[in-house]
């Protein structure tokens, strides 16, 4: 019965807790300019592609060959492709892919960056020494290369690509974690419960993981960008999936049509300016988060 209780209260703390980053993060979203920001473009973006087959009347696959390279017009906002498909449409329809894969990937990358984090400063001795062996690795290499070298050996599919980039970017969280758990292992309140008795997991689990929790969450959001761009640049590359249209894949177009180089700007600038705008508001998002929760997290120190 007392194991039944204490899972009991540790689902209520954590539920409680949970209730609390919430309310916490609705509150930094009400005065933080920065993320106000971020977080209206983001669901703009959202909205867009959610309503894309309302907005256009055209689809992504209909053709005109009347209507190729067209600049833009009425008729055609972001002008045509080789193919004379409509450009706006095919940009809008790009949101919904990249969403998608930046959002799995980061929720990959937090998850091993946390536990790698969390084990990795908690335990230290040769455990922090072969973690810390891989993490230098991973940032060392440019994590595109080894992206390129993974995506030609397991494939381009979509869910490849966001496992490929969700297990090569954890590295930066794994890193800013440890380096927190270093100093939160230190203090009192934590002395106080190893000295009860309490067993690492109940400590780690119970006292270090809250309080990593909001600087996880900053960095996870800023590897969503890192992964969008991470997508674009791996079908820009040759590889990624080419079955769901997204920005990568119209800029890829754009050069081996010859687009590119002969200046035709709508067919190159229009996905360039989406791909950038979105991956600077999720930053905003992030920055914002991360100045607000770093005080916080030495004021829950300085508490206990």
């Amino acid at each position: 019965m007392t194991t039944g209780r204490g899972s009991s209260r540790f689902a209520t703390s954590l539920t409680t807790s949970a209730k609390n980053m919430l309310r916490e993060i609705v509150s930094i979203i009400r005065r933080n300019s920065s993320v106000k920001i971020g977080l209206t473009i983001v669901l703009t973006y959202m909205v867009l592609a959610a309503l894309a087959p309302y907005i256009t009347s055209y689809r992504p696959e209909d053709t005109d060959p009347s209507s190729i390279f067209q600049p833009p017009s009425t008729k055609h906002w972001f002008g045509t492709d080789e193919m004379g498909r409509d450009l706006f449409t095919l940009n809008i329809y790009s949101i919904k892919t990249s969403l998608i894969v930046g959002l799995s990937a980061a929720i990959i990358t937090a998850i091993i960056g946390l536990v790698v984090g969390l084990v990795s400063g908690y335990y230290g001795g040769l455990v922090d020494e072969v973690l810390m062996q891989v993490v230098n690795f991973l940032l060392t290499i440019p994590s595109i290369v080894l992206m390129i070298v993974v995506g030609s050996i397991i494939g381009s599919s979509i869910a490849s690509v966001i496992l490929i980039i969700g297990l090569l970017n954890w590295s930066p969280i794994a890193r800013v974690v440890r380096s927190v758990v270093l100093s939160l292992k230190e203090w009192t309140y934590v002395e106080a419960a190893r000295s009860l008795g309490a067993s690492n997991s109940w400590i780690i689990v119970r006292h270090i993981l809250p309080a990593v929790i909001p600087v996880t969450i900053a960095n996870t959001v800023l590897s969503v960008s890192t992964a969008i761009f991470s997508h674009a640049a791996l079908v820009f590359m040759g590889v990624g999936s080419v079955g769901d249209w997204n920005w990568g894949l119209i800029l890829y177009n754009a050069y081996t049509s010859g687009a590119l180089a002969a200046g035709i700007w709508w067919y190159f600038i229009p996905p360039g300016i989406m791909l950038v705008a979105l991956a600077y508001s999720i930053m905003l998002i992030g920055n914002g988060l991360e100045k607000e929760f770093n005080p916080r997290l030495l004021q829950v120190g300085s508490q206990h």
